[in-house]
């Protein structure tokens, strides 16, 4: 829409410095002459001034104009908090609304952007100067923000963003809403496992007082309660459960009135260390074995071990004065009574039954091994006659009964079903349905009771067997030529790495648990993996940090493991569930800033708003929120109102014909500066 306009313009013949002391030097000499009363002062007067109007070179100029439109700014905030409530909704009324006057003002351009959110939280102003970067400064109408207010980008000075315009805080959400938080103020890196860890946790609610329940769990496990006063920091201690990474979730009850019950949970990333292990080992009595089983346990930095090897019993007789003996007893009441629970594994190496421990210590070992504890017995002869330890309160945690029978000769250990799954031995080198591993040269025939039997004689008897007992873990090798892999007979086999799976199952490594759920996130993506005895796995039940629920199905890897994998959406904590196992994963950041606060809030975006004149709006939630009105307003004038907001008219425009029109042509021009010279001369002739 061209427009044509007629102005007065000057372009002088000489610097406006110039002409203006020249026609300051003449006023005043023709002033001075009419002082002094001379004759033709007057048009002396006006001849200069001619002279002055000729070298400003007045001229008329006609230009046809073809105005540009001014650019309104819409930034959108389209991180999570929107989608509380109806924010999302207002949102879109208020862009629609901004739309609708963009399209009805031929002179109104908009520019929208939406902003989105990063591991720090949403990041408003990186829209706000990708959209800055794209319009022409002095042809800026308005920034308006659509954002509940929760910005985590936002400069310290308006020096940071580069704009001339008002900005406006359009801010949707119920800002009278009440909300109940909870926020972890401290929490530690690194725990020892079996021992606590302190967190400093404080629950703010802004409708109530009082105290809430905060529940804290391990992997997505069974919950610890604490009652904790509200606005208060309030220390608590949650143990460690195992080694590695450790996800512990703290979760507080839904208070009076909740935007949201995402802000009411909140986790941290334990990394379980353990304490220097304590392993005792008891070694019935000398033999080739013994040693191999002490240089595995001492090659282990970690590894604390207490060694005994009986090798003068009660019953031997001896001549040699007590006094004179190199021996020491054996501490049976300090070991067994005394100091039981300090271990973490205790061992029995061919052990044979004799006087030196009553049938009451082996009763205290069975109810340590049913609180916890960890129990590994490899058998020798004794195992299949009297003086084995299955004719012991033991027998109650033993996972096979001796038949009695012993086979001396070479065989080559074979892996079971299960055990090509199980992950103590699934995956040893040369392993496999026929492994190339040595032979062992004798085997104590026994009945598996429970448990699962990993390796196996050629002919179906067990020779490795792990079994849950209670609430701790005991395992069985029925044979003592174990120690010939170690020594490499006929190529050896996986000594050190098959028992240091062993031990590190029985004391409960999550690693190596053969029903086992775990999950992680990467590159936008969910991965469960699945361990499991069974020929198939439970369907995957998936529970996201929106509270969105998905159940999925877990295709098999190899035996004993399956996995899923889907399209990972959102930040927060997700819980899965295959079976009766749980776990947990975290998309994105742990705590994501995002939900840290969800009440609407002004405060992040006063500062631009004020000094840039422009005006903030409380809108409400949902499509019919109480939006402001769009006004098209002067450069410098108000730019808000209480109900209105302002969108500066630059009125800035491109010249597409000009037209310039002297007004003093030069012939007249001389004539006139004639006239006024000759009057003044014949005035001051009469």
């Amino acid at each position: 829409m061209n427009a044509t306009v007629t102005a007065l313009d000057f372009a002088p013949l000489l610097p406006w410095s110039v002409i203006a002391a020249l026609a300051g030097l003449a006023l005043v000499a023709t002033l001075a002459g009419g002082v002094m009363r001379l004759s033709g002062w007057i048009w002396r007067t006006l001849a200069i001034l001619g002279i002055a109007l000729v070298l400003a070179n007045p001229s008329l100029v006609e230009e046809e104009r073809d105005p540009l439109a001014d650019v309104a700014i819409l930034v959108t905030d389209t991180s999570s908090s929107m989608d509380i409530g109806g924010r999302n909704e207002a949102a879109n009324a208020m862009a629609e609304a901004l739309r609708r006057e963009a399209e009805n003002d031929p002179l109104l351009d908009l520019v929208e952007v939406e902003a989105g959110e990063s591991a720090d939280g949403t990041m408003l102003f990186d829209g706000v100067n990708a959209a800055l970067a794209s319009a022409p400064p002095d042809r800026i109408a308005g920034v308006v923000l659509v954002t509940d207010g929760q910005v985590h980008d936002a400069p310290a000075s308006l020096d940071a963003i580069n704009v001339d315009a008002p900005i406006h805080h359009v801010m949707p959400g119920d800002r009278e809403a009440g909300d109940r938080r909870l926020v972890i103020e401290e929490a530690p890196r690194y725990g020892i496992v079996g021992q606590t860890v302190q967190f400093m946790i404080r629950v703010e609610d802004d409708a109530m007082q009082g105290t809430a329940a905060v529940d804290f769990r391990f992997e997505g496990g069974e919950p610890q309660r604490f009652t904790i006063p509200i606005g208060r920091s309030t220390r608590v201690e949650v143990p460690v459960e195992r080694r590695g990474q450790n996800v512990i979730e703290a979760e507080v009850e839904a208070g009076p009135e909740e935007l949201s019950l995402i802000n009411n949970r909140a986790a941290v990333s334990v990394n379980g260390v353990r304490d220097r292990l304590r392993v005792l080992l008891v070694t019935g009595e000398p033999h080739n074995g013994a040693r191999a089983w002490r240089d595995l346990l001492k090659s282990d930095p970690s590894v604390d071990l207490v060694h005994f090897t009986i090798l003068r019993p009660p019953d031997r007789r001896d001549s040699t004065p007590v006094d004179e003996l190199a021996l020491i007893g054996f501490p049976v009441q300090e070991l067994f009574v005394e100091r039981l629970e300090e271990f973490d594994l205790v061992i029995f190496d061919r052990y044979r039954r004799r006087n030196i421990m009553p049938p009451l210590y082996f009763d205290y070992i069975a109810r340590y091994v049913d609180n916890g504890g960890a129990l590994l017995v490899t058998a020798g002869p004794p195992f299949a006659g009297a003086p084995s330890l299955y004719r012991t309160p033991l027998a109650a945690v033993l996972p096979v009964r001796p038949t009695g029978y012993i086979t001396d000769g070479g065989f080559t250990p074979e892996t079971t079903d299960t055990g090509l799954r199980h992950p103590v031995t699934a995956g040893l080198a040369g392993g496999g349905e026929t492994p190339q591993w040595g032979r062992w040269l004798r085997h104590i025939h026994g009945t598996a009771l429970g448990g699962d039997t990993l390796l196996e004689t050629p002919d179906g008897h067990p020779l490795l067997v792990l079994q849950r007992s209670g609430e701790g873990r005991a395992a069985i090798v029925m044979s003592d030529q174990t120690w010939l892999w170690a020594r490499g007979f006929e190529g050896g086999g996986p000594y050190a790495e098959m028992f240091r799976r062993v031990a590190h199952w029985l004391m409960r490594e999550p690693e190596l648990d053969e029903e086992r759920l775990t999950a992680y996130a990467t590159e936008g993506e969910l991965h469960a993996d699945r361990v499991t005895l069974a020929d198939e796995a439970p369907p995957l039940e998936i529970t996201w940090p929106d509270g969105r629920e998905e159940t999925v199905a877990m295709g098999r890897t190899e035996d004993g493991r399956f996995a899923a994998v889907m399209p990972a959406e959102g930040s927060g904590l997700v819980r899965l569930r295959s079976g009766d196992l749980t776990t947990v994963a975290a998309l994105g950041p742990i705590n994501p800033v995002e939900y840290a606060d969800l009440r609407p809030t002004g405060e992040a975006l006063d500062l631009f708003v004020e000094a840039t004149g422009g005006g903030w709006y409380p809108v409400g939630d949902g499509a019919d929120a109480d939006l402001p009105a769009l006004r098209r307003t002067r450069a410098g004038a108000d730019q808000a109102g209480r109900t209105w907001l302002g969108l500066t008219r630059n009125e800035r425009y491109v010249v597409e014909a000009s037209t310039r029109t002297p007004l003093l042509p030069g012939l007249l021009a001389v004539l006139l500066l004639a006239a006024f010279l000759g009057l003044g001369w014949w005035r001051e002739g009469r």
